[in-house]
């Protein structure tokens, strides 16, 4: 059994933003000499995700426009009157409800399988952050 673990650093920009991460992790794969086995990708935050859809920028307005209308930024949250860092973030800990902190995405004969329009996101919603973290976890055999 092999492991291979990693950390993908990014910046965000945007106070939602959507990054496509899926040449990071395909380059940290192609790297870990695993031929069949599991990639977990994991994010490190409450208010940030992960996420395989696709890759299409129309549809990543309407990914942004409909979390925006799901979870308003200006509602009346309990959360924002005592804030534990500061910030006003209850909506983006209430949009992170509806989304996955990880994926989980089977390696088979040295390839990840994904569909063929699926990419794998990371999705900030309490941005922009100097720094956030993904972790990459590779176990597989070779």
């Amino acid at each position: 059994m092999k492991i291979s673990h990693h950390d993908i650093r990014l910046r965000t920009e945007a106070p939602i933003q959507i990054i496509d991460v899926t040449r990071q992790v395909k380059d940290l794969f192609t790297d870990s000499g695993i031929r069949n086995g599991i990639c977990t990708v994991i994010s490190r935050h409450t208010t940030a995700c992960v996420n395989l859809n696709e890759q299409e920028p129309m549809l990543q307005r309407d990914m942004l426009t409909h979390l925006k209308r799901l979870v308003p930024r200006d509602g009346d949250y309990l959360h924002n009157e005592n804030p534990v860092d500061g910030r006003d973030n209850a909506h983006s800990h209430l949009m992170g409800l509806f989304m996955n902190a990880s994926e989980t995405i089977p390696i088979v004969d040295g390839e990840l399988v994904l569909g063929t329009w699926q990419s794998i996101f990371f999705i900030e919603l309490d941005g922009p952050r100097p720094e956030r973290r993904l972790t990459v976890h590779f176990m597989g055999t070779d």
